[in-house]
């Protein structure tokens, strides 16, 4: 990895140690392992920086302030990780740690590195790297009230939602480009099993369900990308009620892959949730049915429940699809954790 992720990496260890002596003796809840983390992220901030960071929970404009563009083309607001030094970058990372899971933060490193990646090969180009993305707090965090921490930049964009013991990730924005990269010497696929594990599920299909699962026209790019809050589309595809226990399991696999970013117990609660609708739950896929070994797919496909929507979407223009892919992650029935939200 570079030196920015091994600085980050001794910033989650940090972070733990100054922890771990205000936490002895009690359970540490994942709420409160996140408070933790961002009160000393903000600590580290002067006041200027605090006030950058700082949002009222409900600023409906900042709340949605996110994209898969560069910030030059959709400026985000709050602080970004080249404003501040390497103490404030690692106590940011920390604070954006402590709410995924460890594959859900290697995510989110990969797809940083990638823009990196796409820096160099772009000459140097000012629009991309890593340290072109954005953290900001709207509300204040607390164990009890609901308060959101958004983290994101170009193919990135971040909404987790706390609200007591509930952890939301949606809307959540993930994407790459390059979608395949070599770093010390390692091929890196940052959504890589996003794709392979879509193209296993379509592969385990038979003739009839293929019909039903594969659409009759081709789709470009997010229907309910960034600035869709509250568009609905109509469920198309096979129903998983149509699948056997196999396929259903597979299906669970690929939503996996994002509802499994945020930290274990809400990760946890959410795959119940899915579960219980999944009968509800429909597989389209619009595009080519081969890929080349190795790569990603470059066919659409979204999954769609009762409190669920994902896209998978390679883009067209300007080169190889497999190499620049945007996702998307809904929850229609609680975007923004508005089920969980009282006030």
């Amino acid at each position: 990895m570079t030196s920015f992720s091994m600085r980050t990496g001794r910033g989650v260890c940090m972070l733990a140690a100054i922890c771990l002596p205000l936490i002895a003796g009690t359970a540490q809840t994942a709420t409160s392992r996140i408070v933790i983390a961002a009160n000393s992220f903000l600590s580290t901030l002067n006041d200027k920086q605090r006030q950058s960071v700082l949002f009222a929970f409900d600023d409906k404009k900042q709340r949605v302030r996110w994209s898969n563009f560069p910030i030059q083309m959709v400026p985000r607001a709050g602080i970004s990780l080249k404003e501040m030094n390497a103490a404030q970058r690692d106590a940011a990372m920390g604070l954006v740690a402590s709410a995924l899971s460890s594959r859900g933060f290697e995510k989110v490193q990969q797809i940083m590195e990638g823009d990196e990646v796409n820096k160099i090969n772009e000459g140097g180009n000012p629009i991309f790297g890593k340290d072109l993305y954005f953290i900001s707090i709207l509300g204040t965090p607390s164990e009890k009230e609901p308060w959101m921490l958004q983290f994101g930049g170009h193919h990135l964009a971040l909404n987790i939602t706390i609200a007591g013991e509930h952890g939301v990730l949606t809307p959540t924005l993930t994407g790459a480009q390059p979608a395949l990269y070599t770093s010390n010497g390692k091929t890196v696929r940052p959504l890589g099993q996003e794709s392979d594990k879509a193209f296993a599920l379509l592969n385990a299909l038979d003739e009839s369900q293929c019909k039903q699962a594969i659409l009759s026209y081709r789709l470009a790019d997010l229907v309910l990308g960034p600035g869709q809050d509250g568009k609905t589309i109509q469920p198309e595809g096979l129903k998983a009620s149509d699948m056997n226990e196999h396929q259903r399991a597979m299906l669970l696999e690929v939503i996996s892959e994002w509802a499994n970013i945020i930290h274990e117990s809400a990760a946890s609660e959410r795959m119940a949730e899915i579960k219980a609708g999944l009968n509800e739950t429909w597989f389209a896929w619009s595009g080519p049915t081969t890929v080349t070994p190795g790569r990603n797919i470059t066919a659409y496909y979204r999954i769609q429940g009762p409190n669920l929507v994902i896209e998978y979407a390679p883009q067209r223009l300007g080169g190889d699809p497999s190499m620049h892919v945007h996702t998307m992650y809904r929850d229609p029935t609680n975007d923004y954790g508005r089920k969980f939200i009282t006030k």
